[in-house]
């Protein structure tokens, strides 16, 4: 089975050790790491991930921006995008999912309703232990 790549995207490193922590048991997914929005179109172009969890405030391009670049690009405008914030506020949420993004998820992150968003959209399935 060929492991999906999903592009974790944040400024924080205790944001992206949480987001790692709670995929650490998915054989089937290859994690790529990012610390801004440049880097995230970079990464993106480069290695065309199936899914970007992608953090909105940050330095050098924020997550709508690189959002809007992303799907600007023909052979990355396709990817599922799920943003995620401290900021939920309407007019917050109706912006990112004005730049493009795929659905939008507030912090502090709830592991369970990350993975199934997740899931949704590469279409994968945590192992269960037996």
């Amino acid at each position: 089975m060929k492991r999906k790549k999903v592009l974790l995207v944040d400024d924080s490193t205790t944001a992206l050790l949480m987001e790692q922590m709670i995929l650490k048991n998915r054989s089937d997914v290859e994690l790529i790491l990012a610390r801004d929005g440049q880097e995230a179109a970079e990464k993106t172009l480069a290695e065309l991930p199936d899914l970007i969890v992608m953090d909105v405030v940050m330095p050098r391009m924020t997550g709508i921006e690189a959002c809007r670049q992303i799907r600007l690009q023909d052979p990355t405008s396709h990817i599922p995008i799920i943003l995620v914030t401290t900021r939920g506020e309407p007019e917050n949420v109706e912006n990112g999912y004005a730049s493009g993004c795929n659905d939008y998820v507030t912090k502090p992150i709830n592991g369970s309703e990350l993975i199934t968003k997740i899931e949704d959209f590469i279409g994968v399935e945590e192992e269960r232990v037996q």
